[in-house]
Order: structure tokens, then sequence, then C-alpha cells
């Protein structure tokens, strides 16, 4: 469920958002009006394990409005017993008022989005919180009765020293949350960052970021987190089944501008402004604007790239085992940073998960 509202871009994204600070008001309400008339619109699915609402800032919403969606997405569907309801969710949004509200509504994990603890950092990444709010949003979301609630959490700018990273994740362990997603910062082609690193700006550091995550990975061992993919690590009972799903090559509906859906070995996307999605829904059309049918190969190839991720890795299909005893996948395997047991393909060293990646794509689109 994407809700694209943003009181302002940050300087590193390139999602589909509407930044209100730029792109003038969009009606909430008419937004989610839309959503939920997309919602009638889709064919039967089957009952849902879990809804994620991502964004933009879906806490820009009110309880209501997001209450409303879960709503009709159960009406609709029906949910699995139990169904994990996940919102993301900005630290200067919360209130006591909204926690209550969301467990009220059936949500069932929150993801924070931290980012850092260093203000220095955080001024840095475009974010207009505090670390403070971050601890506060933590409390108030326990005090509501969420069962799980996470941090996400973003390494590697420059602005960002290892005293500063190591402080973060020191910080992050000590609000004791259940769940913590830390990404790299990446550099996406016309984002605000892209522009200011070819003007001179310092780029983020491969290197850096590799020990960056290896402080992270050691600390929140030691604090009982287990890594289940790449970017995630939960604590035991707390691993988020909407990333796990996805991850795995799982089957989804997906409501809002810019949402990408993956059904019946069909990717669809919708129309990414808001006037185009809404127009779509008035002629009582779904708002899609793209197609994509996948063949067998098409689908194989695609878990195995997603498989690759998680920590479990991914089962040994034809597709795995030509990649694995190709040139590229010895050397890996004899590198220690593949490994095949139990009949599974996994990656051992989860910062070179993107270089396999690469190398894999390279040797199916070749070979398998």
């Amino acid at each position: 469920m994407h809700v694209p509202f943003c009181l302002r871009r940050c300087p590193y994204c390139d999602f589909t958002i509407v930044d209100e600070s730029k792109d003038g008001a969009v009606d909430h309400a008419v937004y989610v009006d839309g959503v939920i008339r997309e919602i009638a619109l889709e064919p039967d699915f089957g009952s849902l394990d879990a809804v994620n609402f991502g964004g933009g800032t879906p806490s820009r919403l009110t309880v209501s409005q997001l209450g409303a969606i879960v709503e009709v997405l159960e009406d609709r569907f029906g949910f699995a017993d139990p169904v994990e309801i996940s919102l993301e969710v900005n630290p200067e949004d919360w209130s006591d008022e909204f926690g209550f509200g969301l467990a009220e509504a059936g949500f069932t994990r929150v993801s924070v989005g931290a980012q850092s603890f260093d203000p220095v950092v955080l001024g840095a990444l475009g974010r207009v919180h505090s670390p403070e709010m971050i601890a506060s949003t933590v409390a108030g979301a326990r005090k509501a009765g969420i069962r799980s609630v996470g941090l996400d959490l973003i390494f590697g700018h420059p602005a960002e020293s290892s005293q500063s990273w190591a402080s973060t994740v020191l910080s992050a362990l000590e609000v004791q949350p259940d769940h913590i997603s830390t990404y790299s910062l990446t550099v996406e082609h016309g984002t605000q960052l892209s522009r200011e690193i070819a003007a001179g700006a310092p780029a983020p550091d491969d290197d850096v970021q590799a020990d960056r995550y290896e402080v992270f990975e050691q600390a929140a061992a030691k604090e009982g987190f287990i890594r289940y993919e790449i970017s995630n690590h939960a604590r035991l009972g707390h691993v988020c089944v909407y990333n796990l799903a996805t991850w795995a090559h799982a089957e989804y509906v997906a409501f809002g501008i810019g949402a990408h859906g993956h059904r019946l070995g069909v990717r669809t996307r919708n129309h990414k402004r808001v006037d185009r999605y809404l127009d779509a829904l008035d002629r009582g059309e779904q708002p899609i604007v793209a197609h994509e049918l996948l063949s067998a190969h098409d689908q194989e190839r695609d878990a195995l790239m997603v498989g690759l991720r998680l920590a479990a890795g991914t089962p040994m299909t034809d597709m795995a085992t030509r990649f694995a005893d190709s040139g590229p996948g010895r050397r890996f395997l004899d590198a220690g940073i593949l490994e095949v047991s139990s009949g599974r393909l996994r990656v051992m060293v989860p910062m070179m998960t993107d270089a396999v990646l690469r190398e894999a794509l390279s040797v199916c689109k070749s070979g398998c």
C-alpha cells in the first residue's frame, strides 16, 4: 500500500512521492478514496498474510484514513490469522493518540524511519527529527501495544564518521527494537545527492560502507538479532512477514501511485502521477500503466536473484546449479563467498551480495 506524501523529498530519495513542499497540496482524503476504489477493482486474490503501508510517509495519513483502508482490505480479501499489518512512520509524526489509534485499527508492526542518531548526519540526510524523537517513538509504540517495533537506519553518508556510526548502532540497540533494517546510502540518478556529488561533493565509499555493515552486524548479533536478509535483522519471533515474502518471490497485490504488483506470473506497475492515477479510477479502470508477462525462465531467474539475498539462501534449482557450476560461481565458492549446503545456495559474505547478483544475472542471461 503506497502512501506517497512527504513534507519534502530527502536528498537521496528517488521514490515515487508527492513532495508537498514543491508539488502543491494533494487532498489526502481524495487519494485515500482513490485507493479504496482501486481495491474494489482488484480481482480475487485470497486472504492476505501481510499488509505493508510504505511511502512516501504513510504516517502523514490520519489514523482514521489508515484504518479505513485496513477495513476495506479485510472486507475485500480477508486476513490470515494472524495477519501482519505494518506501517512506516517518521518520528516527527508520532503521538500517543496516533499510536493507540494504530493499535485499535489492527496494526501489529511499525518501522520507525530513524536513519541515524547523529544530528549532523540527520541534517545531511535531510531528516527533520531529532535522536530524542526516535527513542520517544519507540517507547510510544511499546506503550500503545504494537507487537513489533523496528528501526530503519542508513549508513555510509560522507558526513558520518566511524565514531558517529558506532554511536548510532549503540543508541539503536539501547532503545531495544525488535527489528532493524540497515541500508547503505546509494546515489540514485536525478536526486539532489547525485547532483551534489557531480558538483564535487564526496561520494559514499564502498569499503567504508562494508566496514559500517560489519560493525552493525557484530553488535546486533551480541544483542540477539539474527540476520534473515542482507538488510534485515530481527529478534526471534519478529521477522517481518512482508519482507520475507518479498524476498521469497511470493505474490502480492499493490495499491497506490507507482505501486508494483506480482501475481499469476505477471508484474504490474501503476501510474506514478496522482492525476493520471485518479483519472483511470474515474473511468472505472485499474490504474495500471504497464504489464510484464514473466516466462518460466524469468520466474526462475527472479526467484534466484531475490533468494540470494536471504540468509537461508535459495533452493538449488537448475538455474542456481548452473550458476554455481559456472566460472564466476566456482570462484565465489572457492573464496567462501558462496556456499552450497542442504540443497541451498547461500551468500556467506552479505556485503558481497550485489557482486554475486551481478555475476548470476550475467551468467543466466548468457547460459541459463
